[in-house]
């Protein structure tokens, strides 16, 4: 359970993480439940990235665990992630150039059973089938994210916005659980972040977030809670009006004390 009272999908159980010497986190835990929206929050250099890529697999914790409550594993590798019921989106869009943004999005359907280009390139029973239910749930996540009209145009030929966008198609293609969006907030306009973070809250009906963010602006009026991190550690969790009023948040981010 965690302090939303959801059942918990993602768990940071103690979790260390030391680069010859540097102590990048130290003890940090927290958990992100079914149902909501966790920010994980700090100043640059606080760990926050660090964080995410430990629970992406891309760091192996040098102490403690990250459970993936959707699999019962813990320390999932990259490549396990998926199956477990998990997706994320990175800082860059992270785009195949050469595919088109149909055919991105259908790469992110690849964990299906018997589905997509890898069954089509196998001539697996009943590949054709499975391609066509694809391509068809590709395009309807693009339109459910109003960007079916480039769904036939390259990435390199829409704006980033819009790519974003693209990215997060690709990445709910998999029914996720847990969907882990790393700084989506990079880049985009007023209009594109009201937008996006609406995207957002319409996805706490079917799965947990774990947001990492620096845009203060639009991370609190759209998360449920807050990890604060800095120097590697929590210095603060809670709702955003607690947060927002906690003296060491408050001295981490300015360098002064109230």
């Amino acid at each position: 359970m965690t302090d939303a009272g959801g059942e918990a999908l993602l768990e940071f159980d103690h979790v260390s993480v030391h680069f010859e010497g540097l102590r990048a986190l130290d003890e940090v835990s927290f958990a992100v439940a079914s149902g909501e929206i966790v920010g994980l929050i700090g100043p640059n250099g606080a760990g926050k990235t660090t964080a995410f890529n430990v629970a992406c697999g891309f760091v192996r914790p040098s102490a403690g665990h990250v459970h993936f409550h959707t699999r019962g594993a813990s320390n999932l590798r990259p490549n396990e992630l998926a199956r477990a019921g998990v997706a994320r989106t990175l800082q860059g869009v992270g785009l195949f150039g050469h595919c088109t943004v149909l055919e991105n999005v259908m790469a992110g359907g690849q964990c299906r059973p018997a589905g997509g280009v890898i069954a089509s390139l196998l001539a697996l029973p009943g590949a054709a089938r499975a391609e066509t239910a694809l391509r068809r749930d590709a395009l309807a996540m693009l339109e459910r994210l109003g960007i079916a009209a480039v769904a036939h145009r390259l990435p390199s030929t829409i704006p980033y916005g819009t790519a974003k966008k693209v990215a997060l198609a690709r990445a709910l293609m998999g029914s996720p659980r847990l969907l882990m969006l790393d700084e989506p907030a990079s880049g985009l306009d007023e209009a594109e972040l009201e937008e996006f973070a609406a995207h957002i809250v319409e996805l706490r009906e079917t799965m947990g977030v774990l947001l990492v963010e620096h845009n203060m602006e639009f991370v609190m009026p759209l998360v449920d809670r807050l990890v604060v991190l800095n120097f590697g550690e929590v210095i603060a969790t809670g709702t955003p009006g607690e947060v927002r009023n906690n003296h060491a948040v408050i001295e981490a981010y300015l360098g002064v004390s109230e």
